[in-house]
């Protein structure tokens, strides 16, 4: 399978799975919560599924973002826009980490997110569009 097509399914896949678990955060933000990595979530009057749907809608914006970009074929911009956003997987590896959250949790799955969006911005950033070679055309002829 070329690289090309590799790429394609590997953000098709990013796009599906950010979607998936950003829709989850919003529509039942308790039970998706531990998923996260965090020791525990807030006790007392404190209703912390505020918190967590708008880190729901964060997720959906970011994978119709990517959808937009991959269903138009803007693959350049796709690998940057997967390069600035592996900067969110990164965040929510740190803060997990910072909080004392589940180090598995942290490193493999938001740790490996990131990473595997680093390496396929950089593999979608470098892309260049081939461009068809010129229609030949007959060299004039004396008359």
């Amino acid at each position: 399978m070329p690289l090309k097509k590799i790429n394609t399914v590997l953000t098709a896949v990013f796009v599906l799975f950010i979607l998936w678990f950003g829709t989850e955060f919003i529509l039942s933000p308790e039970t998706t919560a531990p998923g996260f990595g965090l020791p525990s979530r807030p006790s007392g009057d404190f209703d912390g599924d505020g918190f967590l749907v708008v880190k729901g809608i964060r997720d959906v914006v970011l994978a119709l973002v990517l959808g937009i970009l991959l269903v138009t074929g803007h693959r350049r911009a796709l690998g940057w826009v997967l390069l600035v956003e592996s900067l969110a997987a990164f965040g929510d590896m740190a803060t997990v980490l910072a909080h004392h959250g589940s180090v598995a949790t942290a490193l493999g799955v938001h740790g490996l997110t990131a990473t595997l969006m680093v390496v396929n911005g950089l593999l979608m950033a470098r892309e260049t569009r081939k461009t068809a070679a010129p229609a030949a055309t007959p060299a004039p002829q004396p008359v």
